[in-house]
């Protein structure tokens, strides 16, 4: 399944730059207050504690002078507030919202416990005779826009590719459609992160991202149509 940088660290979506630009953005201007209140609060005890001949002050902070240590940090907050959910908002309506055209789409469906997988045959469109199913081991070519059909047979579960930064919940009675394109072939690790029952852990599948030639060859090898023909 690959080292453990491979399968939780590497980004093989053309979107998962722009979730952990959005992550990076978050952990630096939270780093920064971090500091910064830190780097105050310990100059704020070093220069009012209790000295020789001087007893330590107690400052309430209701002059107003004392009050801007409160309120412009505040403000600046705020605005470091907007620019994330600025960012956020962007990313999240490229990711969930702004699907763009479908090269293939394959279908995705969770149960307990396992997923099955529906993928487009050599005709390129879903739900037809040739085309092909697996179970915990989806097939993907690299740089192929796909849509998703998500699906689940029984409980909630969560669609979740941490190589992609995908996470999507399968909800009973529902087809979500989501997108990836993958950017890097190999073989990562494809997850439930919902919890749903007492199998939830021993539901693990693959992503097998392979390039153009790599899967004409997987399609052929499982092409039921020209098994069927050969039988007839």
């Amino acid at each position: 399944m690959g080292s453990l940088t491979e399968r939780y660290v590497t980004a093989a979506s053309t979107y998962a730059g722009d979730i952990d630009g959005v992550i990076m953005l978050i952990a630096i201007i939270v780093g920064f207050w971090g500091v910064l209140a830190e780097v105050v609060f310990l100059g704020l005890v070093v220069a009012f504690r209790e000295k020789k001949g001087q007893k330590a002050q107690y400052i309430t902070g209701e002059e107003k002078h004392q009050m801007a240590w409160v309120a412009y940090p505040h403000y600046l907050v705020l605005v470091c507030d907007i620019l994330i959910i600025v960012a956020a908002v962007r990313v999240w309506y490229n990711v969930k919202q702004d699907l763009p055209p479908a090269d293939a789409t394959v279908r995705v469906i969770g149960q307990q416990w396992a997923w099955s997988f529906v993928h487009p045959g050599p005709d390129g469109k879903l739900d037809t005779d040739d085309d092909i199913a697996t179970v915990d081991e989806l097939h993907l070519k690299v740089g192929t826009v796909y849509h998703y059909k998500l699906e689940s047979r029984d409980v909630m579960h969560s669609f979740s590719v941490p190589a992609f930064r995908l996470k999507q919940d399968a909800v009973p009675g529902r087809v979500i459609t989501g997108w990836f394109e993958p950017t890097k072939s190999g073989t990562f690790d494809l997850q439930c992160a919902e919890m749903c029952g007492i199998g939830h852990g021993l539901m693990p599948a693959r992503v097998v991202i392979e390039t153009a030639a790599e899967h004409a060859a997987w399609m052929a090898k499982h092409d039921t149509s020209m098994a069927a023909a050969v039988k007839r």
